[in-house]
């Protein structure tokens, strides 16, 4: 006995028709996006660059094959690497993510919506250099600007009521299909191409979690969204070569996206596609922490004034309590030994144990010279987390969207001293605050790889939006080259 299986092509899946017809024809009018967009854009810079004095991530850069250059490809910034759209938007990808400092999205499923540039600023500078070579128009910074936009709206959006994180799934498939989808943009692909790539995104199996996770914990956290922002080249061109799609990826039963990797749900929506998730994004700027624990270590710098003031130390701590929110708890609430930086660097206990020992939480804390304190240790060990209903309420509120956490100590004489942080000094609602020490780290961060004139040729270009938005592509990575 056998049934009928109809084999007549669907439509696209009405998730990838929004997406596209998002990518290709929305018009961004927000200049608060813009202004937005600009602050992220050095900023993830300057976390790349930044991220160019670990070597385990510099391991990773650099051409497939040792020495290769590629005429009028790609340059990745704060090196002389000059490569492929795909291998390069790896590069940039992986140096932004690799110490956990750029912006950050927080709704149903986490991410960082920056992660994204690896692909757009590796395809437009391409696209500068070859369409410069046959004596075309460069692409504009005011494109990679509106491109980055998109690429957070695209993923922002599909956050905001999906988690992927509940289903074992990681958050880089959004920077996959985000990055797929702005990169046609960029290339001018039509229509049916676009749809193409984006149902391509979908069809790849998706990153597990797992390394981001006790017991796994890993650097591969570090480079998956670089891994994911260049895959979205490789299918956009791929796209453009004219591969097909596969219109009902998503909602086809068995075979499915939704019934193979996400329950049999379908996507909810809270919102169409415009520009909020860059309006509201979470910048990262005070310390280089997984972002639920942003406020927990904001509280805990402030602790350790006090009890300096009081003329005590962390050794005087008998017991730490972290009132939190639900989402803390389930990726950064750890336990037992950690084994590695990215292990560190996911947990609230290690995270707030450095700057009440130290008074301070850098990058190079997370690494074996410092780790290997036992004071470090000792602490964590007093350190309990539990979940306040009212924080993960607000978390979920989008008028809110805190990150709240109450730090509880009690000292070793029963004394108590409470502290309770909850908006970053990154949230929209501490913007005003936040920008000009945002621009401090960018300076910081330059002053990392390059020296006092090339400092100041970058800053004249990016300090001055309207002069940046008119510079080539090419024009303003060429200031980033060693």
């Amino acid at each position: 006995m056998s049934s009928h299986i109809s084999n007549e092509r669907p439509a696209f899946d009405r998730v990838i028709t929004d997406i596209a017809d998002y990518a290709l024809g929305y018009e961004v009018e927000s200049d608060l996006a813009y202004e937005t967009a600009h602050y992220c854009l050095l900023d993830t810079l300057g976390c790349g660059l930044e991220a160019l004095e670990y070597p385990a991530c510099t391991k990773l850069l650099g051409p497939i094959v040792p020495g290769t250059v590629v005429p009028h490809g790609a340059r990745v910034p704060g090196t002389s690497f000059q490569l492929d759209p795909v291998q390069a938007a790896f590069n940039v990808g992986a140096m932004i993510r690799w110490l956990d400092y750029n912006d950050t999205w927080l709704a149903a499923e986490w991410g960082h919506p920056s992660d994204n540039l690896g692909g757009i600023l590796a395809v437009a500078d391409w696209l500068s250099r070859t369409g410069a070579a046959e004596g075309k128009p460069a692409l504009t910074m005011r494109q990679v600007l509106t491109a980055m936009i998109k690429a957070h709206e695209i993923q922002g959006c599909i956050a905001l009521e999906n988690s992927f994180n509940k289903v074992g799934l990681d958050h880089v498939v959004l920077v996959k299909v985000a990055s797929t989808a702005v990169v046609c943009g960029l290339l001018g692909l039509s229509r049916e191409q676009t749809l193409n790539a984006i149902s391509l995104a979908w069809v790849d199996g998706q990153s597990l979690r797992t390394y981001r996770h006790a017991p796994n914990t890993g650097s591969r956290k570090s480079w998956a969204a670089g891994d994911a922002t260049s895959r979205a080249v490789r299918l956009a061109l791929m796209a453009k070569a004219g591969e097909m799609g596969y219109p009902a990826v998503l909602t086809t039963p068995t075979w499915g996206f939704y019934d193979v990797s996400f329950r049999g749900q379908e996507f909810k929506f809270q919102r169409p596609y415009g520009s909020y998730v860059m309006e509201n994004v979470l910048f990262k700027i005070s310390f280089p922490a997984e972002f639920h624990a942003q406020t927990a270590v904001e509280a805990a710098m402030t602790l350790h004034g006090l009890l300096e003031a009081m003329g005590k130390t962390a050794a005087n701590i008998r017991k730490i309590t972290i009132r939190t929110h639900e989402a803390c708890l389930r990726i950064i609430d750890k336990k037992g030994p950690l084994s590695n930086p990215a292990d560190r660097d996911h947990c609230v206990q290690y995270m707030i144990a450095i700057p009440l020992i130290f008074g301070r939480l850098t990058a190079a804390d997370y690494e074996d010279q410092v780790a290997g304190d036992p004071r470090i240790d000792e602490l964590r060990a007093k350190v309990e987390c539990v979940e306040e209903p009212q924080f993960t309420k607000d978390y979920h509120d989008p008028e809110k969207r805190s990150i709240a956490n109450t730090l509880l100590v009690v000292l070793d004489n029963g004394g108590t001293l409470e502290v309770t942080v909850e908006y970053p000094i990154g949230h929209k609602r501490r913007r005003e605050e936040g920008m000009p020490l945002l621009v401090e780290k960018f300076k910081c961060n330059l002053a990392r790889r390059f020296g006092e004139e090339q400092q100041r040729r970058v800053l004249d270009a990016s300090m001055d939006r309207e002069r940046l938005e008119q510079m080539a592509v090419s024009e303003y990575v060429d200031l980033y080259v060693v």
